[in-house]
């Protein structure tokens, strides 16, 4: 028996044999009993759904001896001529190798002769994606408006490249991937056929690897069978694909629940000794933690949504009871995540063990949750911890950002936020401290059988008023302005002030040149510009954007600013802006204006010109 060609051994000569893709086989079959045929006809899919398949059965259908039928009876001479692909008005054509302006003119010839032996004249192109920017232009019109007893049918996996004016001229039906309950039936269908025994395991592992693809599903099932096994069982369709077995998860949980990272090391060397895909080990993970999470949810009445045999979830359902259900969903949801990761890595190895050790520790980390919850809120200044105590949270023993747990009156903080005091501590009398840079007195309160912590002292009222004016004195040098960059900037008393004298332009420039190195603004920047003071504005004028783009950034501007304040009075803005200057457009600008420019379109056309260089009018 020869396995080596199942998929053109078992190629569906009709409709009804094509695995999938009804809504497409009923509309094909109707539009071919009822004999209304379109011009052109576009379908796409991924690889191995059936795509050329159907549109040789559709070509059948249009030229049987029967026509018009929605079946063709593959047993005139039409029908056999088209499956042998020797029929001289059906046509196929590989766009990768005929992708050319001249093959798509020979097309055009060829399809202005009438059908010779059959009803109709069936292009079929595929890979059509492949065709050229100008192939596709000159088959606009004959896609359009074929000449009668003439349609095209073209097959592409990559529909995103092909023109929209070829896309709008045709029938275009998608064609979707297969479910793994379809591959299934027919893989049983093919092993009936081939009079074989198999394990339904081994058919859905393959089903599962085919991924909605018949092509690929079919290549698989023919390896497999040239094992030369008498049944086809799971173990080696497993140990042929290179795919983990129930017992490799089995472990793996085991691990995880145990937290034992030793023992998930293990699982993972297990898994790269064995030269397993790693891809499809992720994948069949996920549908791991996807089936846990149904089954810890909803309970048995998932059972059917999964199909699991009997024992099979039984031992699942005791899985999904062991894992806390928030558990389960970060651990699907980051190995989900994880699957890009892991295998674009330039290590996948090391990081599928970072992943499993992540998911194995997931308990264990820091819950942000809480730390958000114990986070002080508002202006509440942060607390210094007591002598003794950590302070900062700890790994595994300490959630989130406040007093350690047991802590009631250690000097630490409740989650309120507010200074914990014993009820009999005697209180310190107010004081009016002198402001000088020095802690503020402490006292001790004894706190049960702990010992002595040092506590610091409520800020007294003469302390924050002295701060406040403090703080206004130096922000009444800077205003805000509204029309340029705000920059507030707390001029030094040490610094020089300018020498006395009239402010001008000229003169500010001198200035700026006396500090030039040190100022951050170079000097011959501001000879390029011109500046003028305006009430409490100083209005730079620069002679391009290129050079008011440097003047306006944060740094540059920061600087320039200060100087002016320095220069003109605390109270004067600089504002740096782009005068009416004709900026000079770039060679693209130009040349886009050229290309749409209704003159010299007329020319190129009148002419069958070309555009050679474009270049700006000489004055």
């Amino acid at each position: 028996m020869s396995t080596s060609n199942l998929t053109a051994k078992y190629r569906p000569q009709t409709f009804a044999d094509v695995a999938g893709q009804s809504v497409v086989k009923a509309i094909l079959s109707r539009a071919a009993a009822q004999d209304k045929i379109a011009p052109a006809y576009l379908f796409s899919g991924t690889r191995g759904v059936g795509k050329t398949t159907i549109a040789r059965i559709f070509a059948k259908a249009l030229n049987c001896v029967n026509a018009p039928t929605g079946e063709p009876c593959n047993e005139c001479s039409n029908c056999k001529q088209i499956t042998a692909g020797v029929a001289v008005d059906v046509i196929e054509i590989d766009g990768a190798s005929n992708r050319g302006i001249d093959d798509a003119r020979r097309l055009k010839e060829d399809i202005g002769y009438a059908p010779v032996e059959c009803r109709y004249k069936v292009f079929i192109i595929d890979e059509a994606h492949m065709l050229t920017k100008e192939a596709f232009n000159a088959l606009l019109k004959t896609l359009e408006e074929p000449p009668p007893r003439a349609t095209f049918v073209l097959a592409t996996t990559e529909h995103h490249k092909f023109p929209a004016t070829i896309i709008s001229r045709c029938q275009h039906y998608t064609f979707k991937m297969l479910l793994q309950s379809e591959l299934v039936d027919h893989l049983e269908k093919i092993m009936n056929l081939e009079e074989l025994k198999f394990e339904p395991g081994a058919l859905q592992i393959i089903a599962k690897r085919g991924a909605g693809s018949v092509r690929d599903s079919m290549s698989l099932l023919g390896q497999s069978l040239a094992m030369g096994e008498e049944i086809l069982t799971e173990e080696t369709v497993r140990n042929f694909l290179g795919l983990a077995g129930q017992d490799v998860f089995f472990g793996l949980m085991e691990a995880m629940h145990s937290r034992n990272l030793v023992s998930v090391g293990g699982v993972l060397r297990q898994v790269l000794d064995q030269g397993l895909d790693l891809g499809f080990f992720l994948r069949e993970l996920t549908t791991c933690w996807r089936n846990m999470f149904l089954l810890r949810q909803a309970g048995e009445e998932a059972l059917p949504l999964l199909g699991f045999s009997g024992e099979e979830a039984k031992n699942w359902m005791n899985w999904a009871g062991r894992f806390e259900p928030a558990h389960i969903h970060a651990c699907w949801q980051m190995t989900l995540d994880g699957q890009r990761k892991v295998m674009t890595s330039l290590e996948p190895a090391l990081a599928l063990e970072l992943l499993l050790l992540n998911l194995t520790c997931l308990p264990d980390l820091i819950s942000l949750e809480s730390m958000a919850a114990q986070a002080p809120t508002g202006n509440t200044p942060p607390q210094r911890p007591a002598p003794g105590n950590s302070g900062g949270g700890q790994f595994g023993g300490q959630q989130g950002g406040g007093a350690p747990r047991g802590m009631s009156g250690q000097g630490g903080m409740p989650s309120g936020g507010q200074r914990f005091s014993p009820p009999n501590a005697p209180s310190a009398p107010p004081q009016v401290a002198a402001p000088k840079l020095q802690s503020p007195p402490v006292q001790n309160a004894d706190l049960s059988s702990s010992p002595p912590s040092r506590e610091p002292e409520p800020v007294v009222a003469s302390e924050i008023a002295s701060s406040a004016q403090s703080l206004n004195r130096q922000q009444e040098v800077s205003t805000p302005s509204k029309n340029s960059i705000e920059e507030k900037v707390v001029l030094n008393p040490l610094d020089p002030s300018p020498s006395s004298g009239p402010r001008d332009w000229n003169g500010f420039l001198r200035f700026v040149e006396e500090r030039n190195g040190q100022s951050g603004v170079k000097v011959g920047m501001l000879h390029l510009t011109e500046g003028k003071q305006q009430g409490n504005e100083l209005v730079v004028t620069c002679k391009s954007k290129m050079l008011c783009a440097q003047l306006t950034e944060k740094q540059t501007l920061s600087a320039l600013d200060t100087l002016t304040r320095k220069y003109f009075g605390p109270m004067v803005e600089v504002r740096v802006e782009t005068g009416d200057i004709a900026i000079p457009k770039t060679d693209k600008q130009l040349r886009d204006e050229a290309e749409n420019h209704p003159g010299v379109i007329k020319i190129m056309d009148s002419f069958n010109a070309q555009m050679v260089s474009v270049s700006p009018r000489k004055q």
